[in-house]
């Protein structure tokens, strides 16, 4: 089995999730307060069940949310890279990458470019570095993948991720030592650079 690096959650997942559960979570707690109302009103008994069932739902997605906000993930393995989210888990062979190249979003998608909602929901991401995975093909039908995936995965029609982590310098160091069998994981590499360095000591091999 391929031994796998670190995990990094996908900013963009974590940074919709983030804008969207507190929104539906707190729609459920004033639908539950609205259902106890009518039920003390004395409105009909469909009347408040119903809305409480509804409120009942909204809560529920709303702590759901909040619990997958960071389960979306990419990680290094030897032989691949994992990109997984709550609904597609692709595993892309290192033989489809041609380069990894950074950038940032803000150029990557430009305002004037994208449509009024996608333009605000990247402009807090707009300064940040993504890294941009050019394929010689994706793994699956581009029209499925965009099917699960983000608008902001893709920059244009060109067979390639966009990937954005919070700490880009470091998964693009992983990703490359996996994709060229240079090293491991980084604290692997660390522990062995530790470990060298024991061994050189005075009196170790006494």
């Amino acid at each position: 089995m391929a031994k796998g690096g670190r995990r990094y959650p996908l900013v963009v997942y974590t940074h919709m999730i983030n804008r969207w559960w507190p929104a539906i979570f707190t729609l459920g707690l004033a639908l539950l307060a609205l259902a106890w109302a009518l039920r003390t009103w004395g409105f009909e008994e469909w009347r408040w069940f119903a809305t409480a069932g509804v409120a009942g739902f909204n809560v529920f997605v709303g702590i759901l949310l909040l619990i997958l906000r960071k389960s979306a993930y990419v990680q290094p393995f030897s032989d691949h890279l994992r990109l997984a989210t709550p609904l597609l888990r692709l595993n892309i062979s290192y033989r489809r990458i041609r380069r990894a190249s950074s950038a940032n979003m803000g150029a990557l998608f430009p305002r004037n470019t994208v449509s009024s909602w996608r333009a605000e929901i990247i402009e807090p991401l707009a300064k940040m570095t993504a890294l941009v995975i050019e394929l010689n093909s994706h793994p699956k039908s581009q029209s499925s993948l965009r099917l699960f995936l983000s608008p902001f995965f893709f920059k244009d029609k060109s067979p390639h991720f966009v990937i954005l982590v919070d700490d880009w310098m470091r998964f693009s160091a992983e990703l490359e030592s996996m994709r060229t069998g240079t090293g491991s994981a980084p604290g692997q590499q660390q522990k062995r650079s530790t470990n060298s360095i024991l061994s050189r000591l005075p009196g170790k091999n006494k």
